[in-house]
């Protein structure tokens, strides 16, 4: 009882000093940092532009069940797929994409076998 007792040193197996983890808490605000959560915007309107009817983009319609777009040059591919879908209802079963020399962005939508490009094409103009 209160007698004064000699503590062991910790030995130490490094010559590294790592500074010790400390506690961090998760984040707590008072009040929101932004009004309103902001808006996507990349939505179907943004990410089609318009079909693209050319001889080539037409003769992908006829042969190979393909329909062509310019699209805007941030969307990718599931965005590009998601906008065909929700614009004309049509389930599209690939995408390819490049980037033409003027800058643009065309996609060409390869659309399921139980769709006709064709009547798809006729129907958006």
């Amino acid at each position: 009882k209160g007698v004064n007792t000699k503590k062991q040193k910790k030995i130490r197996t490094s010559v590294h000093f790592y500074r010790p983890k400390t506690l961090k808490l998760d984040r707590n605000p008072k009040y929101p940092r932004k009004a309103i959560p902001s808006a996507n915007k990349m939505d179907r309107y943004r990410i089609l532009k318009h079909p693209l009817t050319s001889e080539s983009a037409m003769k992908k319609i006829e042969d190979q069940n393909t329909l062509v777009f310019i699209v805007d040059l941030r969307a990718n591919k599931y965005q590009i797929k998601d906008a065909v879908n929700k614009m004309y209802q049509i389930k599209a079963a690939k995408v390819n994409t490049l980037i033409r020399p003027d800058g643009t962005k065309k996609a060409f939508v390869r659309l399921s076998s139980d769709y006709d490009a064709l009547d798809v094409a006729n129907t958006i103009g």
